[in-house]
């Protein structure tokens, strides 16, 4: 008997890779002969390089990048096991985990490092770059990722500005003379979960600049940056970001990955069932999902009930496996078995 095992991890516990090998050596004890094809998931977050390199054979490539304060970090990206498909979580060169509390401040931080990780993924021969934008600590939208990327962020003097959501005030014009033009011959898929546009109270700086330092004043401030941004970038580049769905994700990365790479925006867990082909992995009798607690919003939301949709396509037997049930718990016998 075939067994399809795709979980998400078990957050503070343990990775989707090592849920999946548990599950795993679970059914082997139970049914010795039993085939497990192991397939870790994510959904565009924590965990999206491991669990995609694991699912497909691919590798880990470790890189040195400006970090979020503009000193140097430690990051990685993964090459997926088609050699040409490179994984980026966007936290492991511009987290908030990456700032101590004491230094969070947005009108500082810059996504440089993100563009260098791009950069080093399209060095790596990749040309298909998914990219998870969630837990950032920044503000920018996406502006040190375009200067990592050669575009030249110029004040009315003709002078480069600096990081940070605070130095986009100066912005004037924009110079994409030195610009990496490999981006607009790879496809940049960018793993979205939120639907916040880049500006006003559902904007970037509103709601999310708050958890990453940024006092009343700095909301409002870095709030009117984003929009000046949002009108330079419609001026000199002929593109509209500000009221994209999505545009204010990570502190309007999506809007500058949008402008400046002509970014696709997809559900994170869609592209993680794309990548990892789960549909055709599927085709056995029985699937197995996992996730470290169920909850009401797992009903219609998270990656169990999308890999739910997968199995029922294919008239799939399907398992959840869950540390805890939380919150209106009788709504999860609907998504699966």
């Amino acid at each position: 008997m075939r067994f399809v095992i795709a979980p998400d991890s078990f957050k503070g516990s343990a990775s989707a890779r090592e849920v999946a090998q548990a599950i795993a050596e679970g059914l082997k004890a139970a049914l010795p002969d039993a085939v497990c094809d192991l397939v870790p998931m994510a959904d565009g977050g924590e965990g999206t390089v491991d669990a995609l390199v694991a699912a497909t054979g691919g590798r880990i490539v470790s890189v040195r990048v400006t970090g979020p304060l503009g000193e140097p970090v430690d990051a990685f990206f993964g090459v997926l096991g088609d050699g040409k498909t490179a994984v980026i979580e966007m936290a492991a060169a511009a987290g908030l985990h990456l700032v101590p509390p004491e230094k969070r401040n947005p009108m500082v931080t810059t996504t440089y490092g993100v563009g260098e990780l791009m950069r080093a993924a399209l060095d790596a021969g990749c040309r298909r770059l998914i990219i998870g934008i969630g837990g950032s600590a920044t503000n920018d939208g996406g502006a040190g990722m375009a200067q990592a990327l050669g575009v030249r962020l110029l004040d009315e003097k003709g002078d480069e500005i600096g990081f940070g959501g605070g130095a986009l005030e100066r912005l004037a014009r924009l110079d994409l003379s030195d610009f990496d033009r490999r981006i607009w011959e790879a496809e940049i898929l960018v793993a979205c979960d939120v639907t916040n546009p880049l500006t006003g109270p559902n904007g970037a700086s509103a709601v999310y600049g708050p958890q990453k330092g940024a006092t009343p004043e700095m909301v409002r401030q870095l709030d009117a940056n984003l929009r000046h941004y949002a009108a330079v970038l419609r001026r000199d580049l002929g593109v509209e970001v500000e009221t994209v769905a999505g545009a204010g994700a990570a502190g309007g990365l999506g809007a500058g990955l949008l402008a400046f790479c002509r970014a696709q925006l997809r559900r994170g867990v869609e592209l993680v069932i794309h990548a990892v082909r789960l549909p055709e992995r599927c085709k056995s009798r029985f699937g197995h999902h996992g996730r470290r607690a169920f909850g009401f919003s797992d009903e219609f939301r998270q990656s169990p009930a999308r890999r739910r949709a997968s199995g029922e396509a294919l008239r799939q037997t399907r398992h959840c496996f869950g540390g805890a049930i939380e919150g209106r718990g009788g709504a999860l016998p609907r998504m699966g078995h």
